[in-house]
């Protein structure tokens, strides 16, 4: 095989179809969310979901401790500026959820109530360690439909609003 041919193109990995979502999580009475592009149904009885985050932020650490987590599903028409936020700033850094509208569910995780077109949460029942990221898998204890507006993809996410790629995603393609 020629070395081109082992050659890893990280745009190939933007080629595969993703959502765009915020992943919530609770630990001592404190609230924190970011954004993720890995979130997916894992199985449909009992319900479960997964999601992949970096082992570098603050929601890895509250899912970790608390063991549980929400997905809120965000809609198309979400504006960059309410994104942002929960991609590109860490909660150690900032309260997230000053000016965004929220409901508790019953994992005590934040559900988002504006720009989202659904909320899932889940109690989680296996990790597994990715290196530097961690699977977390949940069991679905919750799950509401909130909006009839399209989801938004992380294609759309970048073609219609520019956006980047946090470091510590795991998509995130380095400039070379």
């Amino acid at each position: 095989m020629s070395q081109s041919a082992n050659a890893i193109e990280r745009q190939a990995f933007r080629t595969m179809g993703y959502g765009l979502y915020i992943v919530t999580s609770t630990m001592d009475d404190k609230l924190n969310g970011q954004v993720a592009n890995t979130v997916f149904q894992v199985t449909s009885q009992p319900p479960q979901i997964a999601t992949s985050l970096s082992k570098n932020n603050l929601t890895h650490e509250f899912i970790s401790k608390s063991g549980v987590f929400a997905v809120c599903v965000i809609a198309r028409e979400a504006p960059f500026t309410f994104i942002g936020p929960f991609g590109f700033r860490s909660g150690r850094v900032m309260d997230k959820f000053e000016n965004v509208p929220y409901a508790i569910g019953v994992t005590g995780c934040p559900l988002i109530t504006e720009h989202v077109v659904a909320t899932i949460e889940a109690k989680v029942v296996q990790t597994v360690d990715c290196g530097t990221h961690t699977l977390f898998i949940g069991e679905v204890i919750g799950a509401k439909k909130t909006g009839d507006a399209e989801p938004m993809t992380y294609a759309w996410y970048h073609e219609h609003l520019k956006g980047k790629t946090p470091v510590d995603s795991p998509t995130h393609i380095p400039d070379n």
